[in-house]
């Protein structure tokens, strides 16, 4: 056995139920913007996620010898999928069923989780997240109520506990530093000058978002434009006779749109100064967030669009585009216009405006639309409040 694995790890005797009622603070997850229809995509999403992970270095190594490494906490999250899966099974087949103890600290000694092999963790964690995953597509309307009680007392529902699971593997990946946003970053990055070629027309599906965007501005607008990419849209936007300041996470796009003579910074809208450098104390009249922040996790998009309104003017407006669907996936690597995988997050209509309000914006109109390929998205419009 590795020396560093044989270290005692601290128990985790805390009660985490408080997390179905208020938002993590380390990992930002929030119970109430997961609905039943997001648990089997963000899980199988969140397995995939995972299976990178594994790919990394020395995953078998702890970063100190009192926390797991990150293998040891890929195997935790393989059999906390196994151990719901087992208690979805118990609530749709018994009324109240009571459930078995398990001592996730004892388990990962007697299973000797430092010494398992990664590629093979790997496969077991994604078949597991699979089949609790079916069991949740598989539950009916009026079954999301059952309940089950753990051994301390607490009680589930299926709809509970199905949140509560997935907080213990999003967090599980919180505390391994797994960043999705950075390798969709880098995806882009190493894709810039392809995705430029292939977006060229793409502007032409959104004059119309443009024109209503425009006309609902004040003359000579300044817009901030979050995830400008090539810059077809910011380029449009002055066209029609905004001011915009363009912004990106992405190096290549940035070094791109100076090369066309755009005003472009590198700027992550979770985290950057977002004042308009050219007039700090003024602020935005619009912000353009068109088929950008549909990278962002679902639990930040609140954050962002709070920082966003920070800086923009009482009735300035926000276009914001995103993909309609449940849960969040990885694409194929050979997916769109990028052949690298990334991390999409998928929303609804009534989630997406109860995070708008609650980030400060009114929503005017939301519409459904499909791009050329036929996938569904929704495009919003909202002003400061």
């Amino acid at each position: 056995m590795r020396e560093d694995a044989a270290v005692s790890i601290e128990p985790d005797t805390k009660d985490w139920t408080w997390v179905l009622d208020r938002p993590c603070p380390a990992c930002g997850f929030d119970a109430s913007l997961v609905t039943t229809a997001d648990l089997a995509g963000s899980i199988t999403t969140n397995a995939l996620s995972w299976t990178h992970v594994l790919d990394g270095t020395d995953v078998a190594t702890r970063p100190t010898t009192t926390v797991w490494s990150p293998l040891e906490y890929a195997c935790h999250v393989r059999d906390v999928h196994r151990i719901f899966a087992e208690r979805v099974e118990q609530m749709l087949s018994h009324d109240d069923p009571a459930f078995a103890s398990w001592d996730q600290d004892v388990t990962a000694i007697e299973a000797r989780y430092g010494e398992q092999h990664p590629a093979a963790v790997s496969v077991e964690l994604v078949e597991a997240a699979t089949r609790v995953a079916e069991l949740y597509s598989s539950v009916g309307a009026e079954d999301w109520s059952r309940t089950g009680r753990r051994s301390d007392g607490s009680t589930f529902t299926v709809d509970s506990l199905g949140r509560y699971h997935l907080h213990d593997v999003v967090h599980h990946l919180h505390d391994v530093g797994f960043d999705a946003v950075a390798r969709t970053i880098a995806a882009y990055d190493a894709y810039a000058e392809p995705y430029a070629e292939r977006t060229a027309s793409s502007v032409e599906a959104v004059v119309a978002a443009i024109t209503r965007f425009v006309g609902l501005l004040p003359p000579q607008p300044r817009v901030l434009e979050i995830g400008s990419g090539p810059g077809w849209d910011a380029l449009a936007l002055e066209g029609a006779g905004c001011s915009v300041r363009c912004t990106d996470v992405t190096p290549g796009f940035v070094e791109m749109l100076r090369g066309r003579g755009l005003e472009a910074d590198l700027i992550d809208p979770l985290s950057d100064d977002l004042r308009d450098p050219a007039d700090p104390g003024r602020p935005y009249d619009g912000i353009w967030a068109n088929a950008s922040l549909l990278h962002v996790e679902r639990f930040a998009l609140a954050k962002v669009l709070g920082r966003l309104a920070e800086v923009s003017g009482p009735d300035a407006v926000l276009h914001l585009a995103l993909k309609e669907g449940d849960g969040d996936n990885w694409s194929e690597p050979q997916h769109g216009r990028v052949d690298a995988p990334r991390r999409f997050t998928y929303w609804r209509e009534e989630p997406l405006t109860t995070v708008l309000s609650r980030a400060g914006w009114q929503p005017i109109q939301v519409e459904h639309t499909a791009d050329p390929a036929g996938e569904p998205w929704l495009d919003a419009l909202a002003r400061r409040r």
